[in-house]
């Protein structure tokens, strides 16, 4: 009985403790939510930050264009060099030689120095007979040799007979030979003979053409150069055929306005395959082709 007297208090004691603790799940229920509805407040903040940093490489592409923007007047600035290689066509002779290439610009305006002579000058009775050179002293440069050899023998065989009348002049040799026509020929030297210096045979590059038909369609014996050559068997073939050789008719008729020069049927440059194609295609005088797209020519020197 004492035994269980003293464990009355236990029992009351363990009765009221389970009842205070069964009556309060809804209070510990209550801070139970208390932290939940404070854990979203405490929560927001990381929400905001990671919010941030999301939005900083957001903001980034949009600094992204200013640097493009800012680039964009680089090649304005690297475009302005462009105006600036303005050629200047008055540098004397004397300070640019020509450089022996085949485009070389030769008219009436731009010229070559008294000094220049071309490399590689070979005669042309070596390579020729008589009836083709007709016993004169002419030169050219030895690259022209097999291209002008290949298309004389082939006018030979469809039963033309060209001759050469000149080839290579010196600046003396030109001096000379426009004197000679200014006695002989006062109204048409402009059309027969350049000034010295302002010749193309001076590249010796360059052949005048004759034809034994001539004399008789002009009526003049004694007749070498004449526009009537177009009208000439041989002045026909090479006016269809000059360019698979490499040659090219310098002075056109229709471009006598570009190149200075009267119209000179007779008169062939050597300028390679290629260009001579290109040129005949497109219709073009080599004068036209070279001011467009060659380097600037130079002044001769005054005397």
């Amino acid at each position: 009985m004492r035994s269980i007297v003293r464990l009355l208090p236990v029992v009351l004691f363990c009765l009221l403790t389970a009842g205070l603790v069964a009556c309060r799940p809804a209070a510990v229920a209550s801070v139970a939510v208390l932290p939940t509805t404070t854990a979203p407040a405490t929560a927001r903040p990381p929400v905001v930050v990671t919010a941030s940093p999301t939005s900083a490489p957001t903001a980034a592409p949009t600094v992204a264009p200013s640097p493009t923007a800012t680039s964009a007047p680089q090649p304005t600035a690297a475009s302005t060099p462009a105006p600036s290689p303005t050629p200047n066509r008055d540098i004397p002779c004397s300070q640019r030689f020509a450089d022996d290439g085949l485009l070389t610009v030769v008219t009436l305006t731009y010229g070559l120095s008294r000094d220049y002579v071309p490399r590689g000058l070979v005669p042309l009775d070596a390579y020729f007979s008589g009836d083709v050179t007709l016993g004169y002293p002419t030169e050219l440069r030895h690259l022209v040799i097999g291209p002008l050899a290949a298309m004389i023998a082939d006018m030979q065989a469809a039963g033309l007979h060209p001759f050469i009348i000149s080839g290579y002049r010196s600046y003396s040799a030109q001096a000379i030979a426009r004197q000679k026509w200014v006695e002989q020929e006062p109204e048409r030297v402009n059309i027969l003979s350049a000034p010295p210096g302002f010749s193309e045979h001076q590249l010796g590059t360059v052949v005048d053409f004759g034809s034994p038909e001539l004399p008789e369609i002009v009526g003049q014996e004694d007749i070498e150069f004449h526009t009537y050559f177009y009208k000439t068997s041989e002045g026909l073939w090479l006016a269809d055929n000059a360019h698979r050789y490499g040659f090219t008719l310098s002075y056109p008729f229709e471009a006598t306005e570009v190149t200075g020069f009267f119209y000179e049927p007779w008169h062939y440059r050597y300028v390679g395959v290629e260009m001579a194609t290109q040129l005949y295609n497109d219709e073009t005088s080599l004068t036209e082709h070279q001011l467009a797209t060659e380097p600037p020519p130079c002044i001769p020197d005054t005397p």
